[in-house]
């Protein structure tokens, strides 16, 4: 069982008298891990959670990422991603599994597939150099099967270059704000929107930016209502919670 479609269906196959309760029990006990000796891969996560595991590369080996990636593939698991992966580690993968990698953040989608596009989410980042960041965010939220729309190099540096895609902003259901050095391109969406905002500190900057930390601090400060903050670099968690934020209204209506 790798997600909650497959669940409901087996327990309407019982239900109907097609599936015996036992065998159906047998299915649902062999589901939720499997141990590969190194990892235990979690198989119901996406029942829970509605979306599969998703693999930290850093830290561990090209085989180790790619022994992973193929249990979760021979489970039926599509979209599968692969954050802080390097270059090498990705070559390797990809020549035991179905990969689209991407470089510049360092994230791979093992088996890729079929995805959904929903809602509107837009990540902005308030210069080029932010955009690796960005991109984790903007590639996770795609993954999981929204729609992104991407404003990039729109810092307060030159406001105007922002309030020129208004309309851009106030049609989003989540604004990811994705800015290093002092970290005010958050605030300014902030007060724009009637949206959530999801403000990532980069550690992008001069010497006393202390690698975000400044960043990080004037977002956590921010006198915009409705803005939260996740870590120093972490694309990757404000993708996965603009999904989550994207995709409610659509869990409202089922």
């Amino acid at each position: 069982m790798d997600n909650k479609h497959d669940i409901l269906c087996l327990l309407r196959s019982v239900a109907n008298g097609e599936t015996r309760p036992e065998d159906a029990l047998l299915e649902l006990k062999e589901a939720p891990f499997e141990d590969l000796g190194y990892a235990k891969v979690d198989l119901h996560r996406s029942v829970r959670q509605g979306a599969a595991e998703v693999i930290y590369g850093a830290g561990k080996t090209p085989e180790q990422i790619a022994g992973i990636a193929a249990a979760m593939g021979e489970r039926g698991c599509r979209n599968i991603l692969i954050t802080r992966m390097g270059k090498e580690a990705a070559d390797y993968v990809a020549s035991q599994v179905p990969l689209e990698y991407h470089e510049s953040p360092r994230l791979g989608l093992a088996f890729p597939g079929e995805r959904r596009d929903l809602g509107n989410i837009v990540v902005a980042t308030g210069g080029t150099s932010d955009m690796p960041v960005a991109e984790e965010a903007a590639l996770t939220a795609e993954a999981m099967g929204n729609h992104v729309t991407r404003l990039y190099d729109v810092g307060v540096a030159g406001l105007h270059r922002l309030l020129s895609n208004l309309d851009v902003l106030m049609q989003a259901r989540c604004v990811v704000a994705v800015a290093g050095m002092e970290g005010a391109l958050a605030s300014v969406i902030g007060g724009l929107v009637d949206c959530p905002v999801i403000a990532v500190p980069t550690s992008v900057g001069y010497g006393a930016s202390f690698g975000g930390l400044s960043a990080l601090l004037s977002m956590l400060n921010s006198c915009a209502s409705g803005c939260s903050v996740v870590n120093i670099d972490n694309g990757f968690g404000a993708g996965y919670l603009a999904s989550r934020i994207n995709q409610m209204e659509g869990l409202e209506t089922k």
